[in-house]
């Protein structure tokens, strides 16, 4: 095998000015687009974050009431509540402790019985915000 002579090679290496132009527009457009994207995802996850949350609250909550705690499980303390537990019937009920940011967006999506639900804490997948 014979290896290329120095005039061989010249001509064959690197990349030139415009192509490395094309390729650094091609890497800020794209960029362009995923960024907003981006900031999105971390929006979505924030709300899907809140929505489990108050999901949870209610369901334990309404879980208590059915085994017969006799609380007013209303938004303003339900968390507070349920974070020091409750107990009857040797049925223990309670959440895990949650940031002020997490309850403050969890009860966005909780809203307070009324009729037959009164002194209840409901999810509410629609929110407030």
């Amino acid at each position: 095998m014979k290896l290329p002579t120095k005039t061989q090679l010249s001509g064959s290496h690197g990349f030139s000015l415009v192509e490395l132009l094309v390729v650094i527009a091609v890497i800020a457009i794209i960029a362009a687009i995923a960024i907003p994207n981006i900031a999105n995802l971390t929006g979505s996850a924030t709300t899907a974050k809140d929505r489990r949350n108050a999901q949870n609250i209610a369901s334990v909550a309404s879980a208590a009431r059915a085994a017969g705690v006799t609380n007013a499980f209303l938004v303003a303390d339900v968390v507070t509540t349920l974070v020091a537990g409750v107990e009857t019937n040797g049925m223990a009920f309670s959440i895990s402790p949650l940031a002020q940011t997490e309850i403050d967006g969890a009860s966005a999506f909780l809203t307070n019985g009324s009729g037959p639900n009164a002194n209840m804490v409901l999810y509410n997948p629609g929110g407030t915000n």
